[in-house]
């Protein structure tokens, strides 16, 4: 879709650039003229009064799949540090580029970040994009959406991945909307079609009461942004080596239209439940906030962390970041006690990989024991103090034996 002013009618009155949403049209004379930031939203179609823009239906033309070869991670960092996810999307990654028979790159975009590049490499990248300029020192849609979509339209992947981080599902649709071609949100399964190797793309959908699994036969590249705490991280291979592609960055006034001028970090306890070994998680069965203290102390024991239900979150005893399950974060621990959790559709898509699952409910016919591999069907306020006792118990006789 196309905006086009249709210079023997416009009177210059600038009623379009006020009306611009997205500042996308300046005033050159008395002529309006459409700058790279138009979205196609059609606002200055309907507001000009003499009838002087018009909205046009591009051609498209046939895409030649032949054109695109290669698996894309975009490798986010945040002050200079890989984010956690793009180890788990280059695992990922990895499997699907020896399935289709082609290399894995991955997308590195900041200031002083091609040093980060050695990391990647040994995760399992082939080959780094580097995008290096002051511009990109901060996030910005703007910034990242330009240096990424023209290195996508330059070399064509045929897959690009990002972590459906604040960041990523930023950035992938405005990437997606640029290269005309679409986008699987917060996927938590890809996989290759052995017949004709396109990705196969599955999510939840309506509610998590069933999975969709979507395919993009043609447009390039395929996109999808893959939930954080889903995939298996790559291997470390420390020494590991590739090559370094340094992209071109060139920005003209305007193509940036926002400016960081200050990051300020929360002073809230921050949580990392994606890394986590243990995870305790509480539901609406603990009746009250003060529940979150008991699992906090037997989380302390197993050297874990604490989470919760949505249900849990929303009656407000517990923050949001400590949120496990399709809205919040998608965990896979070694060990996953479930306390008081009913066991939702919902929850249960963002813990159902933990390796071994303990349920504690007093309904015996929860869904949550439908998934446990261990249920204690009781009062969580008499089984959990009985576990951090046991605990206590053990912890004390391994010291004993150390002194003996």
């Amino acid at each position: 879709m196309a905006i086009n002013v249709i210079n023997e009618k416009c009177k210059g009155c600038a009623i379009c650039a006020k009306n611009c949403p997205f500042n996308a049209i300046t005033m050159e004379g008395k002529l309006a003229v459409i700058g790279s930031a138009c979205t196609g939203c059609g606002v200055c179609v309907d507001k000009c009064p003499f009838k002087a823009i018009e909205k046009v239906e591009e051609e498209k033309s046939g895409v030649d799949l032949s054109e695109y070869s290669g698996v894309w991670v975009f490798a986010e960092q945040r002050e200079n540090k890989i984010m956690p996810v793009v180890v788990e999307l280059l695992g990922e990654g990895k499997k699907l580029a020896k399935e289709v028979g082609c290399e894995l790159s991955a997308v590195l975009c900041g200031y002083n970040v091609e040093g980060l590049a050695d990391e990647l490499f040994e995760y399992g990248a082939d080959k780094v994009y580097v995008a290096d300029s002051k511009e990109l020192e901060n996030y910005t849609t703007d910034g990242y959406t330009k240096v990424i979509f023209e290195a996508i339209s330059k070399y064509k992947p045929e897959i690009v991945l990002l972590g459906a981080t604040h960041i990523g599902r930023d950035l992938g649709p405005c990437l997606a909307v640029k290269a005309n071609t679409g986008l699987t949100a917060d996927c938590t399964k890809l996989e290759i079609d052995p017949v004709d190797k396109k990705i196969k793309q599955t999510r939840p959908a309506f509610g998590g009461n069933l999975m969709a699994t979507i395919v993009c036969p043609n447009h390039r590249p395929q996109m999808s942004t893959v939930r954080p705490g889903v995939m298996a991280k790559a291997e470390h291979t420390p020494g590991r080596s590739g090559d370094v592609i340094n992209l071109e960055v060139a920005f003209n006034e305007g193509d940036i239209r926002t400016k960081v001028l200050e990051i300020v970090k929360s002073v809230k306890e921050t949580v990392s439940l994606t890394d986590a070994e243990v995870i305790v998680a509480g539901g609406m069965g603990l009746g009250k906030p003060e529940g979150f203290d008991l699992l906090k102390e037997l989380a302390k024991k197993l050297n874990g962390v604490v989470a919760a239900s949505r249900a849990a979150v929303d009656a407000g005893g517990i923050d949001h970041a400590y949120q496990v399950g399709q809205t919040g974060t998608t965990v896979k621990p070694k060990i996953y006690i479930a306390c008081g959790i009913s066991g939702a559709i919902q929850h249960v898509a963002g813990m159902q990989n933990a390796e071994q699952i303990i349920a504690i409910n007093t309904a015996e016919n929860a869904p949550i024991f439908e998934v446990a591999d261990y249920g204690i069907v009781g009062d969580l306020y008499k089984v959990v103090p009985a576990m951090i006792d046991e605990l206590n118990v053990a912890t004390e006789l391994s010291m004993e034996e150390q002194l003996c």
